[in-house]
């Protein structure tokens, strides 16, 4: 079960989008205060469905709280700045991959000292970034395929009609 770590997220749609993905595909989400918004907010519960109960939710006081309840935690740092891309890791079950805020990312002061943990999404031009949700999504779907998405369903059926074969 792979960790996905929001340190101090300010829109409320993102991590209800971010605490949906998490659900099916059995992750555990961190979040890191201060939030920009209440978990009660219509918009964090919206945009997670009826989902939100199910989710694994971790809360921290800050940053320190998280590396004090999480000392043996395998952290890759998803930041715009890397020099590796996403996809040049070898992800192990129980990872944790911390996002930054929409607004700034990950310190700096984080990232050089994780400078071999830093993974990057490739983007075009002169992007800034690509939204919160999306990110976590790309990130963690790379994981799971290396681990061949154990124990997640991986065909579906129809309702009404039946496949062929």
């Amino acid at each position: 079960m792979f960790n996905i770590v929001l340190l101090e997220p300010e829109i409320p749609f993102n991590t209800g989008a971010i605490g949906r993905t998490c659900v099916a595909t059995d992750t555990k989400l961190h979040l890191i205060k201060p939030l920009g918004f209440s978990l009660d907010d219509k918009m964090v519960k919206r945009s997670g469905l009826d989902y939100w109960d199910k989710l694994k939710l971790f809360v921290y006081e800050n940053i320190e709280d998280f590396y004090e309840k999480n000392p043996n935690a395998n952290i890759y740092f998803a930041t715009t700045k890397a020099k590796k891309t996403y996809d040049k890791v070898e992800y192990s079950p129980n990872d944790y991959i911390m996002f930054g805020k929409e607004s700034k990312g990950i310190p700096e002061e984080i990232l050089v000292k994780n400078e071999k943990h830093c993974v990057r999404i490739p983007m075009w031009g002169e992007i800034r970034s690509l939204n919160l949700s999306n990110s976590v999504a790309i990130v963690l779907y790379e994981a799971l395929r290396q681990q061949d998405f154990s124990e997640l369903e991986k065909f579906g059926n129809l309702h009404r009609l039946h496949w062929s074969e």
